[in-house]
């Protein structure tokens, strides 16, 4: 299994920014973030300093959103989307982008439930539950 460190991650965002704003060719991955990239054009300036995305603190008491979590999400969720992982998810998915008419409100939606999901995993001890999550999704 893959598990990329913080740095890894703000690395590869901020080498997709640049890669994107000088016209390279990007990998598939790459192409999914550059989609939500665009879509963030708020975190610009995280992005375009990687020195400065390496140091950064986007701890809960600063209270600053924390653009490379925000957009790690939206790759997570446009993964499970693609593969239907956890079985059910697309069709959750799907059914929340029309009843919001937005396929990104949909997945700032479904963080919600991811990050729910991760949460309780991690404080009880216990695999994720997929099940828990697309009901989650189905109620947003």
């Amino acid at each position: 299994m893959f598990t990329p460190s913080q740095h890894d991650v703000r690395r590869f965002f901020c080498e997709t920014f640049r890669k994107v704003h000088s016209g390279e060719i990007l990998t598939p991955l790459e192409a999914i973030a550059r989609d939500w990239i665009l879509q963030h054009e708020e975190y610009a300036d995280a992005l375009g300093d990687t020195e400065a995305a390496l140091a950064a603190d986007y701890s809960v008491e600063r209270g600053q959103s924390n653009p490379f979590l925000h957009l790690s999400m939206h790759l997570s969720i446009a993964e499970q989307i693609s593969i239907d992982q956890p079985p059910g998810i697309r069709s959750a998915f799907l059914s929340l982008a029309q009843r919001l008419g937005s396929e990104h409100d949909a997945h700032h939606e479904m963080m919600e439930c991811l990050g729910e999901m991760i949460w309780n995993s991690q404080r009880s001890g216990l695999p994720p539950d997929g099940a828990t999550y697309i009901e989650c999704v189905k109620r947003r």
